[in-house]
């Protein structure tokens, strides 16, 4: 062994005798808050993590200037880099975050969002608009429209009856049936909503027309249970899944014109800066969509087919749409003004 090598191992052996009672002292500190969280820390304790960090980084400054061993380098390294992950990285659970994002994050996107929203409901009710009319000019524009797989026998020509026992199933359904059902509803209209909400980004024109679509889709289907003199029956028939549902893609509509208009007109930041910021808000109008169609395939494959009577339908659909307007426009409301 050469005589520099021998004196860089006794100066980094003193260096270390010196400090290691408050290394060790830290890293007890960090591993007590990396097992329970910093609650589980008195307000002494709190206080001496960030003192005993700051020396802790002193003496890697220090032990990196004079050129200690590599060793305890390494270690130095280590433990400030622990140390500074449990001071100031967010200390928050899954469950935690997940409430912040239900409480305020969804809502406050929302509020955000007036312009889409306005898109891609405006978008849903001219489609309605359109499709109702074109049906009243001529009942064959139903053909073109609704695809024979869903029309089903429901189709201009059907009888009356046949057109109200459709929106009064009698049939006996177990739960599983009925489960199955539901999983069908939800991975179609998730399908949908995806790609709603994903061709937005293409200066929102796609989402715009997929939503009309949509739109037209619904409006000549209303049209012709209206002209067998089932109007109030099928909206009710509508209402108790659809009110979630539409809104669902009116949502993910949204969701997609928030990165179609960060596109179209970014303002003062790059298209690539005003996209990345857009998103934000836009993942969370996605996920609400998600979770409106989940409700939704829920409440088609089970409750539409328990629940024959035309008021309660109407009840529990507009009730829904009732709820899910309160969350949004009430929740989160006192952290906007404390921000």
């Amino acid at each position: 062994m050469t005589k520099t090598n021998a004196s860089d191992m006794i100066r980094s052996a003193r260096f270390r005798a010196e400090r290691e009672a408050s290394w060790k002292r830290l890293e007890g500190l960090v591993a007590e808050v990396e097992k329970s969280g910093t609650a589980a820390l008195s307000y002494g304790q709190a206080l001496d993590l960030a003192s005993l960090y700051r020396q802790a980084m002193n003496s890697l400054s220090v032990a990196r200037s004079i050129s200690m061993d590599k060793s305890l380098l390494l270690y130095l390294e280590a433990l400030c880099a622990r140390a500074y992950l449990v001071i100031y990285a967010p200390q928050e659970s899954i469950t935690g975050a997940l409430q912040r994002l239900f409480v305020t994050g969804i809502p406050q996107a929302v509020r955000r969002s007036a312009i889409p929203l306005v898109i891609g409901f405006a978008a849903m009710m001219i489609g309605c608009l359109v499709g109702y009319l074109l049906f009243q000019q001529d009942p064959s524009w139903y053909f073109t429209f609704v695809p024979p797989e869903l029309a089903d026998g429901r189709a201009p020509g059907a009888s009356a009856s046949y057109l109200r026992d459709s929106l009064y199933d009698t049939d006996t359904r177990d739960g599983e049936s009925l489960g199955v059902f539901a999983s069908f509803l939800f991975s179609h209209n998730t399908r949908i909503a995806i790609f709603i909400f994903a061709l937005g980004v293409f200066v929102a024109l796609p989402s715009f027309a997929l939503t009309f679509y949509n739109g037209v889709l619904l409006g000549a289907f209303v049209a012709l249970y209206a002209e067998a003199g089932l109007g109030p029956d099928v909206v009710a028939w509508l209402s108790i899944h659809g009110v979630t549902e539409i809104s669902a893609i009116c949502v993910a509509c949204a969701g997609g014109a928030k990165l179609g208009l960060a596109v179209l007109n970014p303002g003062s930041l790059t298209r690539r800066a005003a996209l990345k910021d857009a998103s934000h808000d836009a993942v969370k109008l996605a996920i609400l969509a998600g979770l409106m169609l989940i409700v939704a395939a829920l409440v088609e494959g089970f409750l539409r087919q328990l629940i024959q009577d035309m008021w309660l339908r109407l009840v529990i659909g507009w009730g829904l749409g009732l709820c899910w307007m309160l969350w949004l426009a009430l929740s989160g409301r006192n952290r906007e003004s404390g921000q």
